[in-house]
């Protein structure tokens, strides 16, 4: 009898994991490499120096959120995948999806870097943002129903990791919504929001978000 090859396609973890960390390892590294020394020949001073790199700051702040959303992401992903006992056709390309809204972020930050004033790029931004949050979510729910993830994952589990997407995903909505009162508000508010990822597991009563 004949064997579908969808039914044999992608079911590899380990390779998944491996093409994930290569495809983050990239993104996070083009993000540093738009960051540019200032010009030598513009600097005659060290009053110079001092306001180029001020002229510089949305650029850094950008890199910084993008860096920072790039990790935080990366850990969920990897949370999903040590709760995966196999994958299938259907789950490799959802998370493809996912490795392509990583893929399009330095694009997204170099967007926010050179407007960030302007409202339209910090939603760009956020669009990018809510797809990666967006399709780990499918990820994980479709796995759930395809039966892919172990044994030893309790409710207690599951609900954690699908209350860490929909809260995150909540917040970073609430801070794309304050760019109506300011831009630099809203990215404020973003990186106050990625703060508390990076640091909330030390912290017990942030431990939850």
């Amino acid at each position: 009898m004949s064997t579908s090859y969808n039914r044999i396609a992608g079911h590899s973890i380990e390779r998944l994991a491996a093409l994930s960390d290569g495809i983050f390892a990239v993104a996070m590294t083009l993000l540093v490499l738009d960051l540019h020394a200032p010009a030598r020949e513009l600097i005659h001073s060290e009053q110079d120096l001092w306001r180029t790199l001020a002229a510089m700051s949305p650029q850094l702040v950008a890199y910084l959120m993008s860096f920072l959303t790039l990790g935080i992401f990366w850990n969920g992903q990897q949370a999903q995948l040590s709760r995966f006992t196999q994958g299938n056709r259907h789950l490799t390309w959802i998370h493809i999806a996912f490795l392509f809204a990583v893929s399009i972020m330095p694009f997204s930050t170099r967007l926010l870097a050179e407007f960030i004033r302007y409202r339209a790029a910090l939603l760009c931004y956020w669009g990018n943002v809510l797809l990666l949050g967006a399709v780990l979510y499918l990820s994980w729910r479709y796995a759930l129903r395809s039966d892919l993830v172990t044994e030893d994952t309790t409710p207690d589990i599951r609900c954690a990791i699908e209350h860490r997407i929909t809260v995150g995903q909540a917040l970073y909505a609430a801070g794309a919504a304050l760019c109506l009162i300011d831009t630099y508000v809203s990215i404020a508010f973003i990186v106050l929001v990625q703060i508390n990822f990076a640091i909330a597991p030390q912290i017990r009563w942030l431990s939850r978000v």
